[in-house]
Formats: C-alpha cells, sequence, structure tokens
C-alpha cells in the first residue's frame, strides 16, 4: 500500500534529497521543517555549488637562465602533468619564476673573463604537486660552476665540463661542454641538453593538449660559443648566442635561457638569456561549478574546450577554492 512521505509524494519508497550540490535534486513539495533537517545533515541540494572532485593538471617550473661567455645553456623548468588528481576545499598555487640571465664577461682570452652564472629558475606548485626550478647555466670563467640539480639540467660553460641533473620524472640532464669555446646545452623536459663544437642544443620540451591546443613546453636553452650557437630546445628554450647575448626562454613555458658567447676580442663576451616563466594549468569537465575563489595575487585566465573549463594560472602565488 503507498504511503504519503515527505515532499508530498504518494510513494512506496521513502524520498530523500540527492544533494548537496546543483546536481542534486528535492521532488515534490517539502515543508521548511523538512528543509531544515536534511540541510543539517548535508543532503538537501545548493544550487550553484558543485565543486570537482577532481582535475587533470599540467605544472610546470621557470626555466633558469643561461650562463655568460662561453656560457652553458639554462635548464628547463620541472614539468609535471596527470589526470584524475582529487581536490577538495582549498589548496596553494604557485608559478615560479625565471631564472636571471648570466652575465657578460669583460676579458680576452676566454676563461679570464667575469662572466657570471644564470639563475636557477622558480619552482610552480599546485596543492601537493611541485614541479623544481631548472637547473642554472654555468659561465666561461674560474672558478668551474657545477650546474647543479634542477628540474631539468643546465648547460656546463667553459672549464665547466659536466651538465646539471635532472630530477627525475620531470626533466633530463644537462650537456657538458665539448671544447674550450662551447657551452652544453640545458635539458628539456623530453630530451637531454646537447654538447657540440658549435654550441649544445638544448633538450626538446613536452607537449600537451590540456587546454584544447597542443603545446610544447620546457625545452632547455641552447650553448654558447665562438663562431656559432646551440639551438634552444622545442618548447620555449631560447637560443645561445655568438655575436649577441643568449635569448631568454619563452614567458609560461618554463623554457631555459641560451648561454652567452664571445665572437673574440676583449671585452667582447656576451651574456646569457633569462630563463622562461612557468605555469600551472587545471583542467575539469565543465558540468561542475567555476572556482568558488582565487587568491588575489594570481593572474590567470579562465577558457573552455571540449566540454571542460580550464584555468590557466600565469603568475604569482595564492589560494584557490574548489
Amino acid at each position: 500500500m503507498s504511503k504519503q512521505y515527505p515532499g508530498g509524494l504518494i510513494t512506496k519508497t521513502p524520498v530523500t534529497p540527492a544533494g548537496p550540490n546543483q546536481a542534486g535534486a528535492a521532488s515534490g513539495i517539502w515543508t521548511l521543517e523538512e528543509q531544515a533537517y536534511w540541510t543539517k545533515v548535508g543532503l538537501w541540494p545548493t544550487a550553484g555549488v558543485n565543486p570537482t572532485p577532481t582535475v587533470s593538471y599540467l605544472v610546470v617550473a621557470g626555466g633558469a637562465g643561461g650562463g655568460g661567455g662561453f656560457g652553458g645553456g639554462g635548464g628547463a623548468g620541472g614539468y609535471r602533468t596527470a589526470t584524475g588528481f582529487s581536490v577538495s576545499g582549498s589548496f596553494t598555487v604557485t608559478v615560479g619564476a625565471g631564472g636571471t640571465a648570466g652575465g657578460a664577461g669583460s676579458a680576452n682570452p676566454p676563461g679570464t673573463g667575469t662572466g657570471t652564472d644564470g639563475g636557477p629558475g622558480s619552482n610552480s606548485v599546485f596543492s601537493s604537486i611541485t614541479s623544481i626550478g631548472g637547473s642554472l647555466g654555468s659561465n666561461e670563467g674560474y672558478p668551474p660552476t657545477n650546474p647543479g640539480v634542477g628540474g631539468s639540467g643546465g648547460g656546463a660553460g667553459y672549464q665547466n665540463g659536466v651538465g646539471g641533473t635532472g630530477t627525475s620524472g620531470q626533466g633530463t640532464n644537462g650537456g657538458a661542454n665539448n671544447n674550450t669555446t662551447s657551452g652544453g646545452g640545458g635539458g628539456g623536459a623530453t630530451s637531454a641538453g646537447g654538447s657540440s663544437s658549435a654550441g649544445g642544443n638544448g633538450g626538446a620540451g613536452t607537449a600537451s593538449s590540456i587546454t584544447g591546443t597542443s603545446v610544447t613546453r620546457a625545452g632547455g636553452g641552447g650553448g654558447g660559443q665562438q663562431s656559432g650557437a646551440g639551438a634552444g630546445g622545442a618548447g620555449g628554450g631560447g637560443a645561445g648566442g655568438y655575436s649577441v647575448p643568449g635569448t631568454a626562454g619563452t614567458a609560461n613555458t618554463g623554457g631555459g635561457g641560451g648561454g652567452g658567447g664571445h665572437p673574440g676580442g676583449p671585452g667582447n663576451q656576451k651574456g646569457g638569456g633569462a630563463g622562461g616563466s612557468g605555469v600551472v594549468i587545471i583542467s575539469y569537465s565543465s558540468t561542475y561549478s567555476d572556482l568558488t575563489s582565487i587568491g588575489g595575487g594570481l593572474t590567470y585566465a579562465k577558457t573552455t574546450s571540449g566540454g571542460n573549463t580550464i584555468y590557466t594560472f600565469t603568475a604569482g602565488t595564492g589560494t584557490v577554492t574548489v
């Protein structure tokens, strides 16, 4: 025998609201007391609040700057991506800055100059995910500088035989210097930096279609050379320098800056290029609500593509709430 249950429905099965978000339902006619009860137990639908439970993400750290004067290319920023990552409540987003450009030397012959190393890139963060900034491109001078460890390793400059070390799962190693007049290329997300008498090429980055369009990011910077220069790695890596300074890595790709060159003659050393800033991108189904709040310290854009809502964070740090 049918009975009348809450909601004013006549049915054999008791009715329970299917909240607590805008995708839920509470069919029928409810009294205020019934609504208050189901709200208290967390099952009354609340229009406009339907947070996504998971996201896809891409987190790229800042690329490193290239070294000055026969300098190594900067390592690309660490590259991490995944789907089905659980989110709830609030979390931190930080977009890593690119490393500073290495300064030009001032003397001749090579190896006696005052060129400086490029700066390492800064880390990018999304929730519990951290991508590590690229390791520096080293300069031509004395004493030798080891580029160190980063998302991807920086290239070795003159007198610095070994390139930097990349972090497993985020990048690759930087290239060694080939001879006394060339720098190694910075490592990229996919391939290691090169080593060549004409200046090592930067390692290639990795492509992602998280925004709906395929974009390659996290390329290593090319090494500088006396009569030529290494190419920047695909994905925003800056080219090495010869008669001009190394090229900067592209902003929001985490590309490494190119190493500086030295076309000959006292005072002709060239500086390296700055590293490109990183980026943090999250994507989820547009059936869910927009993010509830985004900290004022973050620069971002919201787009849609293929049934997904996409947030691209290009600078700053702050708290985000789903």
